[in-house]
């Protein structure tokens, strides 16, 4: 039997490894074991509860306001502490965070091969995202299989001189767990019926629905945000969802600009459940996040991307999302356009998905069981 270690920290990796973990779970040969970090305590704990995983070893490393510098040197001496006992025969991290940055320089220390999945993201700028964009490129060099989710992604670590042999691209996991999400949601509306009061509330408008939490935005960049949200909720026929991230860059400003309107629907964090209902419900989605600029596209919604660069640009390629920073009057034309120009917002809400199939978390499975089995990992 091969040990594989599964190692996550925040929501976003919890979603795009559940379908991972149930695939691998499945492989005959293999024994999963999950460690979480809980870099992100309130968020993951609502992933783990939907996908119904309970996590072997749980770090619970969050702490209120910590550096990155302290957090990454935690994540890595406990890592590293969770690998000595446990001795796995591979590494698996997700994307881009200090738990998956860590997790993979634990693993090298020991010699212990990793495999990465949503590998290849690049945006060409390493304060944007910050500081994301500098985790994967450390990732990279390390891992023995990259799990790249696009040919764009591939194409990367190509020029990264990243070995062709042990590039896979398999589509994004996102794409799996929200199709499995919304199906659950189908069958069994209870799951998300938090929302059922504000669709009540905003019958017959037009919802926007808004997430933000950028550290490069975070400043200047939150207030305009903030003050362009207010500008779009003056609209009669729209209203405003706004699951607000519990950082206190994004409340203060929230709070001090948008107060309370009757259009703006400041929520507490969804649950992925509620989350998924959310994107079915709106109109158009306007984020500063990298998931949601593949799982909006996947059920035809229209990205607005707050942000300079991206590290998806397949999704900019596609037209299914556009760049339009963080400048008040930009977000407000550009919101406003989509609502008034129906052939622009169709050229937006048809164009395909680049993103995946819903497959993915099957194809990773696969290749790594294959590899053990041919003694190739």
């Amino acid at each position: 039997m091969s040990k594989i270690l599964v190692i996550f920290g925040t929501r976003p990796e919890a979603i795009k490894l559940f379908p991972v973990i149930r695939a691998l779970a499945e492989m005959p040969g293999l024994v999963v074991r999950t460690c979480v970090t809980a870099q992100h305590r309130g968020l993951l704990d609502q992933v783990l509860a939907i996908a119904d995983l309970a996590p072997d070893i749980d770090l619970d490393l969050m702490e209120p306001g910590q550096t990155l510098d302290r957090l990454t040197a935690r994540l890595l001496v406990g890592l590293g502490e969770v690998m000595d006992a446990e001795r796995p025969d591979l590494v698996m991290v997700q994307g881009d965070t200090a738990t998956a940055m860590t997790g993979a320089l634990a693993a090298y220390y020991r010699k212990v091969p990793v495999a990465h999945v949503e590998a290849g993201l690049r945006s060409g700028d390493i304060y944007q995202p910050w500081p994301e964009e500098v985790n994967r490129r450390i990732v990279a060099p390390i891992a023995t299989l990259h799990f790249a989710p696009t040919e764009t992604a591939a194409d990367a670590l190509r020029r990264e001189t990243i070995a062709a042999d042990t590039l896979h691209v398999t589509g994004n996991t996102v794409i799996d767990a929200l199709h499995w999400t919304a199906d659950r949601v189908a069958t069994d509306p209870a799951l998300a019926a938090g929302l059922d009061e504000i669709v009540a509330r905003f019958a017959g408008k037009r919802i926007i629905l808004v997430t933000t939490h950028r550290r490069e935005n975070f400043g200047d960049g939150m207030a305009a945000i903030a003050r362009a949200i207010g500008r779009i909720a003056e609209r009669d026929d729209v209203a405003v969802v706004f699951p607000v991230h519990p950082n206190p860059n994004v409340v203060s400003v929230m709070d001090d600009i948008l107060g309370d309107r009757a259009n703006v629907a400041r929520i507490e964090p969804l649950d992925y459940p509620h989350f998924v209902r959310a994107l079915g419900m709106a109109e158009i989605v306007l984020t500063d996040s990298g998931g949601v600029q593949e799982e909006a596209p996947a059920l035809g919604k229209p990205v607005l991307v707050m942000r300079e660069t991206t590290e998806r640009p397949e999704g900019i390629a596609a037209g299914t999302a556009k760049l339009i920073g963080t400048d008040e009057d930009r977000i407000v034309s550009e919101i406003f356009t989509l609502l008034d120009d129906r052939s622009a917002y169709a050229a937006m809400a048809r164009a395909h998905n680049p993103f995946g199939d819903g497959h993915a978390a099957a194809r990773i499975a696969e290749i790594i069981a294959k590899g053990f089995a041919q003694h190739a990992v």
